[in-house]
């Protein structure tokens, strides 16, 4: 029981060791990373940043050539710092559980990492450290980094209330459908206006959920057009050939650099989304669906 209680609070690298199946294996470690970040489901975690600490062993391939002091033959240490950073830089999150796992499958995209030892804790949030800590064991069927495919790059059209409500919306859409691009469609406020908070904050929200509203009149004109608010579904639908209707209030509360723009700006707040998923366009369409849209700017 000692011993157990040992490993449950020892460095990630005593516990890969005492997991081993007993054969042999190479591993590189990284102690007490500690990063600044916003993260946290509570309101009081949102705008500030705390101390967040990394301690990762990822178990490599051994190599059956001689490695001769070659960088390019190893999994270098840079690639755990960068795989933590670009799961951090990605989107806020709300758990630690997220990142852990976003950051274990990045690391196990490198073609040596077999398995990979993930201990995330928070410094700054009481009196001792609050963590979690996962294993993840690559799968072999998984798609090594070299061999992920490139994200799509969608067209994005903005349709004001006019185009909404049109009656030339379905065979507008007949023809954005048949392009080969991947459609996303952003709206702006309804025509009724919305409350008014004192707060800046509250009064983000307030807008951005107006904007999805309009969002879901959109999305029941027309079947084909699915709302989506996170980055996973968008990915997803894309890659189906999915129309999609952005909603924007977790890519924008979510993001760790999020838009200067106000809330009620949903051409400055679609800008911002264009630039966020590399977007070929970002093109203006009105209740006349002509058949060349105002192009707003071209990314």
């Amino acid at each position: 029981m000692t011993n157990e209680i040992h490993l449950a609070f020892a460095h990630p690298s005593e516990r890969a060791a005492a997991t081993s199946d007993g054969v042999p294996h190479d591993r590189i470690s990284l102690r007490d990373h500690i990063v600044e970040v916003e993260i946290g489901a509570f309101q009081a975690e949102r705008g500030t940043t705390q101390r967040v600490c990394f301690n990762v062993v990822v178990e490599v391939r051994s190599h059956r050539e001689p490695v001769e002091d070659d960088v390019d033959r190893i999994l270098s240490y840079d690639r755990v710092t960068e795989a933590i950073a670009f799961e951090l830089a990605a989107e806020r999150l709300n758990l630690l559980e997220t990142l852990a796992e976003r950051v274990a499958e990045r690391i196990l995209l490198e073609p040596q990492a077999r398995r990979v030892f993930v201990r995330i804790e928070k410094l700054d949030r009481g009196p001792g450290a609050l963590g979690v800590e996962i294993v993840r064991q690559r799968d072999e069927s998984t798609p090594l980094l070299t061999e992920v495919s490139e994200a799509p790059h969608p067209a994005i059209y903005f349709l004001d209330n006019a185009a909404i409500t049109a009656e030339g919306l379905t065979p507008w859409l007949d023809r954005v459908e048949a392009q080969e691009a991947p459609v996303v469609l952003c709206v702006g406020l309804p025509e009724a206006s919305s409350p008014r908070a004192a707060h800046v904050m509250a009064q983000r929200r307030i807008d951005l959920l107006a904007i999805e509203q309009n969002a879901w009149v959109l999305a029941g004109r027309d079947a084909r057009c699915v709302v989506v608010s996170t980055r996973t579904e968008l990915d997803w639908a894309m890659k189906q050939g999915q129309i999609s209707v952005w909603a924007p209030s977790k890519l924008v509360l979510d993001a760790v650099q999020g838009p200067e723009v106000e809330g009620r700006d949903a051409l400055g707040l679609s800008a911002w989304f264009a630039e966020e998923v590399s977007a070929q366009a970002l093109l203006h369409v009105d209740g006349t669906f002509a058949e060349t849209p105002q192009d707003l700017t071209i990314l």
